[in-house]
């Protein structure tokens, strides 16, 4: 039985927790709610006391419609919205890149971008805080470390990032907390990534890409659930944030650290020509790239990763811990 101290404690823990939660709990509108992370963040979100408000394509969901294509968002002037996250943009690893699907992949992220930040400003009052997603590809192939300071790299990716972030200017400008989520390789089992990899993989077709020296920029899909909450509530957080884990792997160790978790040998390589004959441009920058970023803000300002490593993390998203 805990001591009285160690009780007295554990109860002003608790009622400090709650405190904490109410005083920071948001109103808060969220685009690309259907996807892969924003299907994950909204009911954690609300799971942390936030109000969610989903924007959605279609009339007959419940939620504030919006067609970016036509430049609408049905949001009134006066809409109670304390923060905005904006995860929209089109998958980036589906097909070649052909100038129809990189012209789709850009008005994805820059105009719908720029049609939020340019209608929350015209909110009365506007939201505090704007969360705007971005990619690790704004770093371009390097190998070197890179952190938030690092400047833009070359390539579509890296010009994408660069002006997907420039988008947020006019919300910057009217006073808005901005933040442009860098994301890196989101890993869980219900989307992305790893669940295209998975079949291979259970197949024991797991195989090295090109030399498998380039750096994968990664992070778990509960510790980036965590993370942006963990930026909305904190008001020292703004400009460009890594959203990602703290020990970036190689592509060659990531597959050999899967292949062992599901108890397949990493028997094959897939060389680099390969990849880029079949994949063009996509396959050159999204499997063959190297960026190896750390989140140097996230770690400085206190926020502690429950899964900073891949195995434990590969593990923990399977449900083999």
């Amino acid at each position: 039985m805990p001591s009285p101290q160690a009780f007295l404690r554990e109860e002003a823990s608790l009622i400090f927790a709650s405190i904490t939660s109410w005083d920071v709990a948001m109103n808060v509108l969220i685009s690309g709610s259907s996807g892969f992370i924003g299907s994950a963040l909204a009911p954690y979100l609300e799971s942390r006391g936030h109000t969610v408000l989903r924007l959605v394509r279609d009339h007959s969901q419940q939620g504030v419609f919006w067609d970016p294509q036509q430049g609408i968002i049905d949001l009134p002037a006066d809409a109670n919205i304390d923060a905005v996250i904006n995860l929209s943009g089109d998958n980036i690893a589906r097909g070649r890149w052909t100038t129809q699907k990189k012209e789709r992949i850009r008005f994805s992220r820059i105009n719908t971008t720029s049609l939020l930040a340019g209608t929350i400003v015209c909110l009365s009052p506007h939201p505090e805080v704007f969360l705007s997603a971005s990619g690790i590809g704004f770093y371009g192939n390097t190998g070197n470390v890179v952190d938030e300071t690092s400047p833009a790299g070359k390539g579509f990716l890296a010009d994408v990032s660069r002006e997907w972030e420039h988008a947020t200017l006019t919300a910057r400008q009217a006073g808005i907390r901005v933040a442009n989520l860098r994301i890196g390789l989101v890993l869980g089992a219900e989307g992305g990534m790893l669940r295209r990899l998975l079949p291979l993989f259970k197949s024991g077709l797991g195989a090295v890409l090109g030399s498998g020296r380039q750096y994968m920029s990664w992070i778990a899909i509960d510790d980036l659930n965590a993370a942006i909450d963990y930026i909305l509530c904190n008001k020292s957080l703004s400009g460009p944030v890594n959203m990602c884990a703290p020990n970036p792997v190689t592509n060659c160790g990531f597959t050999k650290t899967l292949n062992s978790i599901l108890k397949r040998p990493t028997l094959f390589r897939i060389p680099s020509l390969i990849l880029r004959a079949v994949l063009g441009e996509m396959g050159r920058e999204e499997l063959l790239y190297s960026t190896r970023a750390v989140p140097k803000k996230l770690i400085s300002s206190g926020f502690e990763f429950r899964y900073p490593n891949i195995e434990e993390t590969l593990q923990h998203v399977l449900r083999l811990e």
